[in-house]
């Protein structure tokens, strides 16, 4: 088939995806032509000193392609790193803030070895143009400002010139100083680039500024200070704190408390951009939460304010735009994706608008897709069965996984569109719980039956999907463990498992936010499921030799582990029972294979976890195990923040890494069933009290349809 010419210039970035003749990820192109399956033709732009001018390319898939207008290609095109190029596309926000940029907006930028605040003066081209093909790169001219009361004497020098991904915050006009001066810059090398200054930069808005109006806007703003200053601030709050040298940085308030050596109230804060002296979330050698190097502020509670930038001098918060920032078109594919690895995750999860974006009471449903799908390969047989041998809702699944996979994040309208092939108009409006989505989507939407066969006393079994726990307060500790919970829970039921699952999700003892059990769960990242195998061989509990007997009254006892299931060979049961505290348990026979010798080993099935549902006020998130290291930890929320009112706004998924969850869960189980929720990080502390399904694979075994049934 010949490809079909594309005549407008069309240029784009690839953003997923491994070479691929000329192409790879991060690059810069523009379109030549499109093939019939979708493949896009085109040059290729390298870096370098001859940035600008195209070498002959190769051909990319659409759907691995972010588009670019002709400015914002030019833009990226004069950042040299293609890790930074990545990463301003992917803070949707500051890049099209950049791309708006007019004359005398007031930034931010990486200046030497810190930030420094500056007035843009002027948009610059870089390098030849010396064919047709060959495109300008873009920079800025920016003018530092200083605070002091005199203009500098000294001879102006040339303006340093700044890349799209050197400035870290565009900051408002409201939000400009009075009494800014400006300073003599130091232009930083260019010598083998044509530099040529545009005669005037692209003004996208207009907005007078007369020192009148600034000053006006100047006593707005310390006006709501002073009327906000009052509100209270709590983890979550968007708020800003004013620097020893007069500029104003904003963030988002990570841990409140008391740090070692101090007092009062103080305030972790995850700010918007990096700063000199700040760490990743770690003050006087304790770890409160985890963000990127640079942007943990630590400061006393009194010195932070709610964000005027969302606030009105009324005090009220003012809607921010609710037109939806830019996202990367999805071309729809059959071609499977498979499930996010270890090395890709942090590049194209991580951040703000990632994940599973949340909408009407959609957060049981987002945080259950983004466990099951981002990074777990248990449910990836049944995931690349034939598309066209599906039906709609299925099909509706595979493009939000694929979505998912290939581009970090699923928008709301892909998610309703599968909340309305439900079934059950409910789904689409009101809140409920992930163990209700979980039956129907098995159930009807993957068409499977029940993931669990358990055997209750000896009698036939019954099919489930979730496993919930049941048992006593008074059975166990205080602080349970997953793995003590399960024991407990199928002994006092009589349960066992008549198979290995390769999928199994562990209901706490809690129902909804209304009631828990525990104060506070610790997770197991190993289940043993040995001995709650039906018909299976199990090990002495004393021995280790083959166990023959099984007691439910010694699961308690703490002189023998109390919280482990405990069964023995005929002779350990015997020494055991003579025991007077136990002479009145009534331990049963269990069923020995006849082909298991008294003394051979019993292997262990063992399962992993890799993703844990939480709740807290009605709001469901995960954490999600998305790779081998034990630190590999991600913290989704498909409702993290909002931007405009409830009818017009749209809610903002956002992803954190969260590798302090690995550095506790590495500690030992006694060492953990001591430890105070309260003194641990933010995220932490959330697992540890706000659990609500543990989800555990069989990493030897994932989940096909054996027993399909026909919708």
């Amino acid at each position: 088939m010949e490809p079909r010419t594309v005549v407008k210039d069309k240029f784009f970035i690839v953003i997923r995806g491994k070479s691929r003749k000329g192409f790879s990820r991060g690059c810069i192109g523009r379109v030549e032509a499109e093939t019939q399956r979708g493949e896009l033709m085109g040059l290729l732009y390298c870096g370098g000193s001859n940035a600008g001018s195209p070498k002959s390319g190769g051909t990319v898939r659409r759907e691995d392609t972010y588009p670019l207008t002709r400015h914002q290609a030019q833009l990226l095109l004069f950042i040299s790193s293609i890790s930074k190029r990545l990463e301003l596309l992917c803070n949707p926000q500051l890049f099209a803030a950049i791309c708006e940029l007019s004359q005398d907006d007031l930034v931010v930028v990486k200046y030497k070895k810190g930030h420094l605040p500056g007035l843009v003066k002027n948009l610059m081209k870089i390098g030849r143009k010396e064919n047709k093909d060959d495109l300008h790169m873009l920079g800025f001219e920016v003018e530092p400002v200083d605070y002091g009361s005199n203009l500098s004497s000294k001879k102006a020098a040339p303006l340093p010139l700044f890349s799209a991904a050197d400035i870290l915050q565009v900051v408002p006009s409201y939000s400009n100083p009075l009494g800014l001066h400006l300073k003599d810059g130091q232009c930083g090398s260019l010598n083998e680039k044509a530099v040529t200054r545009i005669n005037s930069m692209p003004t996208m808005r207009s907005r007078p500024r007369q020192l009148s109006e600034n000053h006006r806007e100047q006593t707005v703003i310390r006006t709501q200070s002073l009327s906000t200053s009052h509100m209270t601030l709590e983890v979550g709050s968007m708020v800003e704190v004013v620097s020893n040298s007069g500029i104003t940085v904003y963030g988002v308030i990570r841990w409140l408390g008391t740090p070692g050596g101090k007092t009062g109230e103080w305030a972790g804060i995850e700010l918007e951009y990096d700063v000199n002296g700040c760490s990743d979330g770690k003050y006087g050698g304790q770890r409160y939460f985890t963000c990127k190097g640079a942007r943990a502020l630590f400061v006393p509670v009194m010195k932070c304010s709610p964000d005027s930038r969302f606030f009105s001098s009324t005090g009220k918060e003012t809607p921010k735009s609710t037109e939806m920032p830019p996202v990367p078109p999805f071309e729809e594919s059959e071609d499977y994706a498979p499930p996010i690895s270890e090395s890709e995750a942090l590049s194209l999860l991580v951040g703000r608008m990632k994940g599973i974006q949340g909408h009407i009471n959609s957060c049981y449903l987002d945080t259950t897709l983004f466990s099951l799908f981002s990074s777990s390969v248990t449910l990836d047989n049944i995931y690349q069965k034939p598309a066209d041998t599906e039906q709609p809702v299925t099909c509706t699944l595979r493009k939000i996984v694929n979505r998912l996979r290939r581009h970090g994040f699923v928008p709301a309208e892909s998610v309703m569109n599968f909340r309305k092939q439900l079934g059950c108009d409910t789904f689409q409006t009101d809140e409920k719980d992930p163990e209700e989505f979980i039956s129907v989507f098995f159930q009807k939407v993957l068409c499977m039956e029940p993931l669990l066969k358990l055997r209750s006393r000896g009698e036939r079994s019954e099919g489930a999907y979730t496993f919930q726990i049941f048992l006593e307060k008074e059975q166990i500790g205080q602080i349970p463990s997953v793995q003590q919970l399960l024991d407990t829970s199928c002994l006092s039921g009589d349960l066992k498992f008549e198979e290995m699952p390769s999928l199994l999700m562990v209901h706490m003892p809690r129902f909804g936010n209304k009631y828990k059990m525990f104060s506070h769960i610790i997770p197991s990242t190993e289940l043993d499921i040995t001995d709650l195998l039906y018909n299976s061989p199990r090990e002495c509990f004393i021995c280790g030799h083959l166990a023959e007997h099984e007691c439910v009254q010694c699961l308690p006892d703490h002189k023998l582990q109390p919280g482990r299931v405990k069964q023995y060979c005929t002779t350990c049961n015997t020494q055991v029972h003579t025991h007077p505290s136990r002479q009145g348990h009534s331990p049963k026979a269990l069923t020995v294979p006849d082909d298991v010798a008294s003394h051979s080993s019993v292997p262990r099935h063992m399962m992993k976890l890799f993703a844990v549902l939480c709740i807290r006020t009605s709001h469901y998130v995960s954490f999600i195990k998305y790779g081998p290291d034990p630190h590999s930890w991600l913290f989704f929320d498909s409702m993290a923040d909002r931007c405009g009112d409830d009818q017009q706004g749209y809610n903002i998924p956002e992803i954190r890494v969260c590798p302090e969850l690995g550095d506790f869960l590495s500690q030992p189980e006694e060492q953990l069933a001591r430890a105070d929720p309260t003194q641990t990080p933010e995220l932490v502390c959330r697992l540890l009290c706000d659990s609500y399904m543990f989800l555990y694979q069989n990493p030897a075994n994932s989940l096909s349809k054996p027993n399909h049934q026909e919708p």
